[in-house]
């Protein structure tokens, strides 16, 4: 998203440059709400103000990022797929929203978390989410921007913290001395989520409960770029059906049958992919690499 925040800041500085600035949010090109901010939600104020096919074609594809600058020439990730949809219903929050809570520290969340995303690499900081954030598995798998008065650090959610309230985060002991005095015990946080580094250049990936048959089954999706707010699978009449998500973050159903599975995924900025082809697998400690990843 570099190119789309460099162009962006290009526009807003040459509409500066204008005596007008009272009336300059209107004037940026594709700034449809207008809050000088170009993103998912300029796609829908365009299509209800009625722009055409190739308008709208136009600003999704400058907010999705479809095609990154680089010294070499234009080029686009190999694992993003050619068209994204928006799914408007899903949309959670614009991207880059920022929350604020308390931030306290306990010692689990690697191995047992209620993400149930064991083995989680020690390469990560990880973190636990409270109950209205994490809003039944909804936010499993985030990765977050998280600081405190001594600094920012990158955390995986991999757990909940019940009793927290909305915004509270409780971090890795080793991870709270990162973003304030380990002797306070208790501080004022605030973080953001932001893409999933490892998603970079490599697909989404999926896991099977243990269990899992082809009469009932739980599926988990990993190394999505932002978290999941909806996963669907094709049935035999060719339509997508929605899969109910455990508060454990499977999403499990009796209908599914024995596969291969065409899969619909939506992000929570109501970004849709589909990926096909996925087999069932009997074994729960396998991971199933994918063909698509969301944009940035």
């Amino acid at each position: 998203m570099k190119s789309k925040k460099f162009v962006l800041s290009l526009i807003a500085a040459a509409v500066c440059l204008s005596p007008a600035y009272a009336f300059a949010a209107s004037s940026i090109p594709m700034d449809y709400c207008p809050d000088e901010v170009i993103d998912c939600f300029d796609v829908i104020a365009a299509r209800k103000q009625g722009a055409s096919k190739d308008e709208l074609r136009k600003v999704q594809d400058f907010v999705l990022g479809k095609k990154v600058k680089t010294d070499s020439g234009t080029s686009s990730s190999s694992y993003v797929p050619d068209e994204v949809p928006i799914d408007e219903s899903c949309i959670l929050e614009p991207k880059g929203t920022v929350h604020t809570g308390e931030g306290t520290f306990y010692g689990g969340g690697y191995t047992g978390g209620h993400a149930m995303l064991d083995p989680v690499s020690h390469d990560y900081w990880i973190v636990a989410m409270n109950h209205s954030d994490y809003n039944e598995a909804q936010l499993a798998g985030a990765y977050l921007e998280v600081t405190g008065e001594l600094g920012t650090i990158k955390m995986l959610v991999t757990d909940e913290l019940p009793e927290g309230k909305k915004g509270d985060l409780d971090l890795y002991t080793d991870a709270f001395p990162l973003i304030a005095p380990i002797e306070k015990g208790r501080v004022p946080v605030s973080w953001k989520i932001i893409p999933l580094d490892s998603a970079e250049d490599a697909p989404i990936s999926f896991k099977y409960k243990e269990g899992s048959t082809e009469f009932w089954c739980g599926v988990q999706v990993r190394n999505h770029r932002y978290p999941i707010t909806k996963l669907e699978y094709l049935d035999e009449n060719g339509d997508f059906v929605e899969i109910p998500r455990r508060p454990y973050n499977y999403f499990e159903s009796r209908d599914m049958g024995k596969g291969p599975f065409t899969f619909r995924i939506t992000d929570i900025y109501g970004q849709v992919i589909v990926d096909k082809d996925i087999p069932l697998s009997y074994d729960d400690t396998e991971i199933i690499p994918g063909h698509v990843q969301f944009p940035e």
